[in-house]
């Protein structure tokens, strides 16, 4: 439907008469849409009924609705005459933060029993579509056989299951006959699925979302192709003949603020080019039961206009072959690489047993904490998110240089949540300044100097590796040494080329 959270908070703000600072404290307040828009509504609105039947036309008329003030006028019409409770849960619902721990899987099992369909048809028709509403549809008309694969449509992409190792990625294959597996740059961008036939050109993003509008020079160069198709790939920071990094690419795609997204973030205009690794659909053909090796040989086939690209495929029949291909995808500043069976099928959604991915960090580095925040969805009363830092060895000064919210357990946030809260110092809404004595060892992708953090570098994908309990604040590492990382990294960058 195209609606951000900026369209959603500045909806709540005008249906609840609220001045900026008031809903910025209330908002603040909060880890979760729903809970500050409960809170924002509640006792300031006119609540009138509101049936099932008039919810699927604003849902329709939403999704209707052109440009961002279309959307917020519409959407602060209907919170003004909703409950509290009926705008928090719409709120929800928009911003896909409405989780009741029903699975998909089990959602389609139940589809299956209602319509009385083979379990397997129903599977079929919902990875095909890419929509379980649709796939309940031909269900109930008993049509499930009706699905299937068709231009400006988009389905799931299919996804690869991570080893450590290329000898674990080879153990998979040793079965194999004449074993030889295909191996690819893995890119360090966005995922992208491109539709174009003579007429229009659309292109999804990994979660099926319209992007179109965002890369408006790839949808016009896409009319240069003399085919009808449908490709999956990756769009990527690309100038100058070289490619550029995701920190590039987030310029593009705009970031946002640590607060609620109140209004839209300026994008600057960084190049990119879409790569292409696979094609699905070629003529009104599906090619989802075709072999990949046939599929990249079609793929090997087309005539390529500027600003794509097809990515090269490295043949591979040992452990050894895989681990130096994967070192010279890293030298040329790609994440690491994909590891397919060229027999394999394109299986929609599934993270299956024939495509791997093998991705290293870069290092990792001991960092400490110095600011907490309430995490989001179910873990919006816990403190998730950590903000760190590390050590100036010629001020002592702590400087912060990313923030990480993934790799602990549940039992081990609970235990840093209750820590945090009796260590704090200082209090900003939602953010937390805390006492510095939890050190942790963070992994991360790549680094790159940035202003967004007070270190001048950023990380990319941080993620914590464990909590160390044996080192305090004055063990950690310091920024000379990270200066060494992003000069490494950086030098890497350039023999690449």
């Amino acid at each position: 439907m195209q609606v951000g959270g900026s369209i959603i908070y500045r909806a709540i703000m005008a249906a609840a008469k609220l001045n900026e600072a008031e809903f910025r404290r209330i908002a603040h307040s909060h880890g979760d849409a729903g809970k500050t828009a409960f809170e924002a509504l509640d006792g300031r609105t006119q609540p009138k009924p509101f049936t099932l039947c008039q919810s699927r036309d604003f849902f329709e008329a939403l999704q209707k609705a052109r440009g961002p003030v279309a959307k917020i006028d519409l959407l602060q019409s209907q919170l003004a005459r909703l409950s509290a409770l009926e705008g928090q849960y719409l709120v929800k619902i928009l911003s896909g933060d409405l989780r009741i721990g029903l699975r998909e899987g089990l959602v389609e099992e139940a589809i299956a029993r209602a319509f009385e369909a083979p379990l397997d048809q129903v599977k079929q028709a919902n990875m095909l579509l890419g929509d379980i509403g649709a796939a309940a549809v031909l269900g109930l008309r008993k049509e499930l056989h009706r699905a299937e694969l068709s231009i400006f449509r988009p389905i799931k992409c299919m996804l690869a299951r991570p080893e450590p190792t290329a000898e674990a990625i080879w153990e998979r294959f040793a079965d194999q006959k004449s074993p030889l597996v295909y191996a690819e740059d893995k890119f360090d961008g966005i995922r992208g699925q491109l539709h174009r036939d003579a007429r229009r050109v659309e292109i999804f993003s990994r979660d099926l979302k319209r992007i179109t509008d965002q890369f408006p020079e790839l949808s016009e160069r896409a009319r240069g192709f003399d085919v009808d198709l449908i490709l999956d790939g990756e769009i990527i920071a690309f100038e100058d003949g070289r490619r550029l990094t995701f920190f590039d690419l987030q310029k593009r795609l705009g970031r946002k603020t640590d607060g609620p997204d109140l209004f839209p973030t300026s994008t600057a205009e960084v190049p990119v080019v879409f790569v292409a690794f696979d094609l699905l659909w070629l003529n009104g053909r599906s090619l989802l039961k075709t072999q990949l090796r046939e599929r990249r040989e079609l793929l090997r086939d087309l005539k390529v206009p500027a600003q794509f690209q097809i990515s090269e495929v490295f043949p591979a029949r040992s452990a050894g072959e895989i681990e130096r291909i994967f070192r010279h995808a890293r030298r040329r500043l790609n994440e690491g690489i994909m590891v397919k069976d060229p027999e394999s099928f394109y299986l929609p959604g599934s993270r299956g047993m024939v495509w791997f991915k093998l991705k290293k960090e870069l290092a990792t580095l001991d960092v400490v904490v110095v600011g907490a925040e309430l995490g989001h969805g179910k873990r919006n009363r816990v403190l998730s998110d950590y903000t760190f830092a590390v050590r100036d060895e010629a001020t002592g000064e702590l400087l912060p240089i990313g923030k990480a919210y993934s790799g602990l357990t549940d039992a081990e946030i609970a235990e840093l949540t209750e820590h945090f809260k009796q260590n704090t110092t200082a209090v900003h809404g939602q953010y937390r300044e805390v006492k510095p004595d939890v050190v942790l060892e963070v992994a991360f992708n790549s680094i790159q100097r940035s202003t967004r953090h007070a270190s001048g570098f950023a990380l990319r994908f941080p993620r914590i590796k464990a909590i160390r309990r044996d080192k305090n604040a004055d063990s950690i590492d310091t920024l000379e040494y990270v200066r060494e990382l992003a000069a490494q990294y950086a030098k890497s960058s350039v023999d690449s080329y």
